[in-house]
Formats: C-alpha cells, structure tokens, sequence
C-alpha cells in the first residue's frame, strides 16, 4: 500500500503543480488585459511591472487553486482509467476510497495552507498589489506627442504639432495653449520649432522653443467680470524661448496606510475588530435618530413628558393625547389675506422637505455604514472558502476522472472549464446577493459550495459502486419506462420445438394469469398519480406479475400459430412499464385465439 500511496502522489503532484501554473498564467493574463491602460505609456521600470505581476499572481492564488485541483484531479483518474489501471487495482480488492487516500490527506494539508494563505499572506499581497496600481495610476504619462493633433496629457498645457524628427527630437509649427491661469487668462504660444527636456529630477518639463511669438492677457484677479470692456493685451515676438512646466515624471509610491486599513488589507482577528466597530457605530446612531424621532413633536403636541420616579425627573412617551378639539387644517385657508394662506402652506411643505432630506440623507448613512460591515464580513467568510472549495473541486475531479476514463488534457479541459464557469457564476451571484444586502452574508457566499457539495458526493456515491453515469442507454431506459414503454419482444415462429402446446394447460396458464392482472389493476386503479409514476419507475406493486408472464412466454413460445407469438410480442419485459388494461387485452385476444 506504501507503494500505491507513493505512486498516486507521483501521478498528481506534477500534473498539479503544471496545472496550477498554466491556470495562473490565465486569470494573470485577464488581470493585465483588465488593467492595461493604466500600464501601457507609463515609462514603468521592469522591476515595477515584475513586482506589480509577482504581487498580482498571489491574489490570483483563491481563482487558479480549485481550478487546478479539478484539472489535475480529472487527468490523473483518466488516465488511470483509460490505461486500465484503475480496473486492475479494484479488481485487486482495492477501493476507490482507498486509491484516493494519499490524495485526500494531500487535500487537507493544501485546505489547511490555503487558509493561513488567505488569513496571512493575501492581506499583506492585496495592500502591495493595490497600493502599486495606485502609485501607477498617478504616475504621469510618458511625452509621447503625435503629428497633427492635439496633445493633452501635459497638465494645463494643450500642444499641437505639424511635423517631428524622431531622430533629433525636434518639433516643427508648434502651437501651446498654456492653461495654468485659467481658461480667461489663457497664453497662446507659437513658435516655428522647439524641443522638449525634463531638469535633472524630472519635476519640471523644459520647453526650449526657437522664432515665435506669444499672446497673454493681462486680466488682472481683482478686476471684476464687468469692470470693463477692454482689457490689457500683451504680445511678445522672441528668437528664443525657455518656459518651464511643472511635470512630475518619477514613480512615487503611495503610502501603504490607506489601503491597509481597509478589508482587503485585514485578518480574520482584524476584520472581527472592525465589524464590532462599525456595528457600534450603527447601533449608536439609529438609537440617536430614535431618540430624536421621540423628541419630535407634531403640531405643537409633545410625545413625551415628564414623570418623577423616586426622586429623580425621567421623560416617558406619552400613548394616548387627547386633544381638546379636532385639527382645522381648513383654517389655513382662513388667513387674513391669500398671501398669507399661501405663505404658510409654501413654509409647511419647506420643512416637509427638509425633514424628508435629512431623513433620507441618514438613511443612506446607516446603509453606507451597514454596506460596509457586509464587506468586511464578505472578506472574512471568504478565508474559509477556498479551503472547502480544494475539497470539494478534488471530490468532483476524482470520482468523474474514474467515471470517464478519459485522460489528457482534452476531455478534462473542457469538463473543467464548465464545471468551474457553473461556479464562477454562482459564487459571483452570491457575493453580490450578499454585498447588496439581498442575502445574508454566509448564504451569498457559501452558495457555490452548497451547490457543488451535492455535485461531488454524487459523482463519488457513483464511482464507488461502478456506476454509468454516462450511459446513454440507461438514460434511455429510464425516459421509456417513464412513458411507460419498455423493451420490446422479437419471439418468430420457431422451426424446431422442443415441446408442444397444449391447448388445456395453456388456456389454464392465461386464465391464472388474467386474473392476477385484472386484480393487480383493481388495487393499483385507485392510487395517486405521483404512486403510479413511482411504481412504474420502480416495478413495485406488479412484480408479482413478472415471473407467471415469464412462464405464459416461455411455454407458448413454442406455439405454430403465428398470431399467437404476435400477441406474446405485444407483452412487456416488464409489467410495470405497460397499461395493464392493455395486458388484459392482449391475455384475452390469446384466450380467444386458442380456444
């Protein structure tokens, strides 16, 4: 057994370690085609990118794992079935369950150090990773300026150029628009060549332009808009010219601080801490509003009074008011003047307004808060999952490796890819279920596994008892009983007979059995719809009927009446799957034949 154990790591491990990476490589690749723009044109160093992909490819460790779990887990049972060597160790009176051991304590140790990976090393991953992309992001673009259009990358400054040397760097027929002065103050450059440079930290952008001349105008802040309606102009011809921008080129990292105080940068003890927090914060300020809801009174009525309890004034609520008389609402209306009238309604449907304001805005506040704490429980949930998700992915792959006894990476790739899409899909449609508040969090999140859990403990029942899952046939089998039809008889008239048919013994046989039909279809006449389909499927209730049909074919097989054997074929292999009122008038049109 040491061997076999020895053997079944040596299949796996490689084929999980290829597979691993392969998976990796993919979601890695979306990752890139997601965030290529804010890469492309950066002037990013190689060390930046390859620490950005290295930091990147950890995060994407929760998306390849189970992916290549089910991959490997599939290939290697394939291959051990289709090369017969499954077959060869259960017929050595090995079981599945113990092919498979090595394999499931290989599993629990990957559960166990995938989450101390989710627990320890994807917070610390999340905060590098999204602390780079945001130092990227924020980095400015490199000088890349285009022939004939306009260029705008360049803060404040909008550049058109009519033509470039690539060679020299040099810029002919150049018209800037310098905005740091805004748009009213805006300086108009023309010049017939220039050339760009950056100082020695790469702070500022030097323009070094040659023969041109420049338009400004001279507003000044403290004039107003209408003051006058001329202003200063200035226009200044120059042989040469030397304008600095502020420019800033270098990759300056963002303060990892931010992010680390958010979900995707905290542990299991960490996001305990915080969702107590936030959940203090909300019940601290509904029991503000609340407070204040109580407090509020409502035409001049208070909701609550004031009571002395053992020496010491305590505000109640007050039930019942009784009021001296009805409320006029008409007697608005009844003003000393309309303008008045319309006075009063225009400040009561004002502080309507403003009350509905401020208690929408604190509504949108307790759910912002309320989000919140979904997501910092999301993030928590989420460090158990992957764990069960290597599981139950290796209970999916094994099973239906052995049940297919395809190997290769065909038939196995494609098996994969849709189990995995099929998960995708829920697991993605209960975080957001979960994050949008439409389910509780542990629903939305743990769906997937409870989706796919009943998948492997089926697919694992059925390899352990060799069954065919993928038998065309015996689906077929099943969708004619569940019609009612079965396999039909093919008895011909036969050449040679052993024995001959008496007519007396087989009216005999046929009376007997017609009157076990026509009882079995009194009994079964009155029973619910949902127990004929259950009977029909299963044969109970007329399997009683089985084995005197069997000896009424076998003994009138041997009859030389040609309609005779047609009637028998009209007979079912099984009598669950026929009407029995057609059995009756079949076993009657034979009595009538015979006699």
């Amino acid at each position: 057994m040491k061997r076999l154990y020895s053997y079944m790591l040596q299949r796996f491990l490689p084929l999980l370690a290829m597979t691993f990476f392969i998976c990796l490589f993919i979601v890695l690749m979306q990752f890139l085609w997601r965030f290529v723009d804010d890469l492309v044109g950066k002037g990013l160093s190689v060390s930046v990118i390859a620490e950005l992909f290295f930091y990147a490819a950890l995060t994407m460790v929760p998306t390849a794992l189970p992916l290549a779990v089910l991959l490997a887990s599939l290939m290697v049972f394939g291959n051990l079935g289709e090369k017969f060597e499954l077959t060869a160790m259960k017929a050595s009176g090995i079981s599945l369950f113990r092919i498979m051991r090595p394999l499931i304590w290989l599993m629990a140790f990957i559960a166990v150090g995938a989450f101390f990976f989710q627990n320890n090393v994807l917070p610390v991953a999340q905060t590098k990773m999204w602390t780079l992309m945001f130092s990227v992001r924020q980095k400015s673009p490199e000088v890349e300026i285009p022939e004939r259009s306009f260029y705008d990358q360049i803060p404040n400054m909008n550049l058109y150029v009519e033509r470039k040397n690539s060679e020299t760097g040099m810029l002919y027929g150049m018209i800037i628009y310098d905005l740091s002065r805004g748009l009213d103050n805006t300086r108009v450059i023309l010049a017939d060549s220039g050339q760009f440079n950056f100082t020695e930290d790469k702070t500022r952008l030097l323009l070094d332009l040659h023969s041109g001349e420049m338009f400004e105008n001279m507003r000044d802040n403290s004039m107003g808009s209408g003051s006058s309606r001329y202003l200063p102009f200035r226009r200044e011809h120059f042989t040469r010219k030397e304008i600095y921008f502020p420019f800033d080129a270098n990759f300056n990292r963002v303060d990892e601080g931010g992010v680390r105080a958010l979900y995707v940068g905290q542990n299991i003890s960490q996001l305990r801490h915080s969702i107590d927090s936030i959940s203090h914060q909300v019940d601290s300020m509904g029991n503000v509003y609340a407070r204040e809801l109580l407090q509020a009174g409502s035409f001049g009525i208070r909701p609550t009074r004031t009571v002395v309890r053992n020496g010491q004034a305590v505000e109640e609520p007050v039930r019942d008011v009784a009021m001296a008389e009805p409320l006029d609402l008409d007697s608005l209306f009844t003003a000393p003047s309309p303008v008045s009238a319309k006075t009063y309604i225009s400040q009561a449907l004002a502080r309507a307004k403003r009350q509905r304001q401020e208690y929408m805005y604190r509504s949108l506040m307790l759910e912002e808060q309320a989000k919140l704490m979904r997501r910092h429980d999301i993030e928590m949930q989420k460090k158990f999952t992957l764990s069960f998700a290597c599981i139950i992915f290796f209970f999916i792959g094994a099973p239906l490796g052995a049940i297919i006894k395809k190997g290769g990476i065909g038939t196995p790739l494609i098996i994969s890819v849709l189990l995995f899409i099929v998960y995708f899909i829920i697991d993605n449609a209960g975080y957001k279920a979960a994050r949008d508040g439409k389910l509780e969090v542990w629903q939305g999140i743990w769906l997937s596994t409870a989706v796919l859990l009943p998948l492997g403990v089926f697919f694992t029942y059925k390899a352990v008892g060799d069954s065919a899952v993928f038998n065309v046939d015996a689906y077929r089998n099943f969708f004619r009983r569940l019609r009612g039809k079965g396999l039909e008889r093919s008895l011909t008239l036969k050449e040679v007979r052993m024995a001959e048919v008496e007519r007396d013994r087989a009216l005999e046989m046929l009376a007997d059995f017609l009157g076990m039909v026509r009882e079995a279809k009194a009994r079964t006449a009155k029973a619910p719809l949902y127990l004929k389909l259950y009977r029909r499927l299963s044969g109970s209730g007329v399997s009683e009927l089985r084995q005197p049909l069997g000896q009424l074919v076998d003994y009138l097989s041997n009859s030389p009446d040609i309609y005779v054997i047609n009637y028998l074929n009209q007979y079912p292999f099984n009598p669950a799957t026929r009407n029995l009122d057609a059995m009756v008038a079949t076993t009657e049109a034979l009595i009538k034949r015979i006699e």
